[in-house]
């Protein structure tokens, strides 16, 4: 009999042990599938307060403002790329520029350069994307004239090697009115042919006839003539300065007129300006950006 209360005993104390060992477990099972459960939303909420953190350590760091100094800094790239050799190529001028033009607005220089007052002086013309006879506006009229071939035939003469024809430097001389409107414009680009032998500045005249938007000036074209040539002088002497100073100007304006009416007439736009820098396009060739210095303020006596 004491034998049989013994193994009963021992099977109650085994089932209970064993009770209490699965409850454990299951237990334990049910933790674990809560922690699993519950780990992606502890993540998400650790994680979400980092970001939250980051975020606001973001904002709470006071951001870089664009300085006058930036923009000196930029413009002093720019004339460094522009003068540097060999001559840099359309995209990487692009680039500076727009550059340039999004520090200068956001520090609020070099704007509205048509109402500004600081276009007007002689510039010097410091890169040009195509040959430096192009930044005349009488070939952005040419262009308007001769659409469909004007390409072909710059082509043919911006091939001439150096010791045929060689061009520059080019000057370009402002005078507006903004207040009327109105104004005088003059390009000058120094030509040599005969490798030097033969020297000409081309020069238009162009009346400014009015202001289109915050950015643009209205340019009529008016005459073209080689000023100063040195062929005159050595083949005819003193009689060769006589010929070129009393020599009438071609009227080319009113020959690109006959060719095509409106053709005369281009916008130059620039989009930014200062004291020393100017950044100019044809109103037609947005993408092509002429970087001019400016070597002197004008003296207003046009007023």
């Amino acid at each position: 009999m004491s034998r049989q209360s013994d193994l009963f005993l021992a099977s109650v104390l085994y089932r209970t042990h064993a009770y209490h060992c699965n409850t454990m477990i299951m237990k334990l099972i049910l933790l674990m599938i809560a922690l699993v459960t519950a780990l992606p939303s502890c993540s998400a909420f650790v994680k979400g307060s980092q970001t939250q953190r980051f975020e606001l350590g973001l904002r709470s760091t006071n951001p870089t403002i664009p300085t006058a100094a930036e923009v000196d800094r930029l413009k002093s790239g720019l004339v460094r790329i522009c003068t540097s050799k060999p001559k840099p190529d359309r995209e990487e001028i692009r680039t500076l520029v727009s550059k340039l033009e999004e520090i200068a607005e956001q520090v609020g220089v070099g704007q509205a350069s048509s109402h500004a007052g600081l276009l007007s002086g002689e510039w010097e013309l410091l890169y040009s994307p195509e040959d430096k006879t192009r930044s005349s506006p009488f070939f952005w009229a040419f262009r308007k004239a001769f659409p469909e071939n004007s390409d072909q035939i710059f082509g043919i003469t911006d091939s001439f090697p150096v010791a045929i024809k060689e061009v520059g430097p080019a000057f370009q001389q402002i005078n507006l009115n903004v207040s009327t409107q109105t104004g005088r414009f003059v390009s000058r680009v120094k030509v040599a042919t005969l490798g030097g032998a033969a020297t000409s500045i081309m020069t238009t005249r162009a009346a400014i006839t009015g202001i289109d938007g915050i950015d643009g000036i209205c340019l009529t074209i008016e005459t073209t003539k080689p000023e100063d040539s040195t062929i005159l002088s050595k083949v005819f002497g003193p009689l060769g300065e006589i010929i070129n100073e009393n020599a009438p100007p071609f009227p080319s304006g009113e020959a690109l007129e006959k060719i095509r009416p409106g053709s005369s007439q281009v916008v130059l736009r620039t989009s930014f300006c200062d004291e020393g820098l100017r950044v100019s396009r044809d109103g037609d060739r947005p993408s092509d950006i002429y970087v001019w210095r400016r070597r002197e303020f004008a003296n207003f006596d046009f007023l």
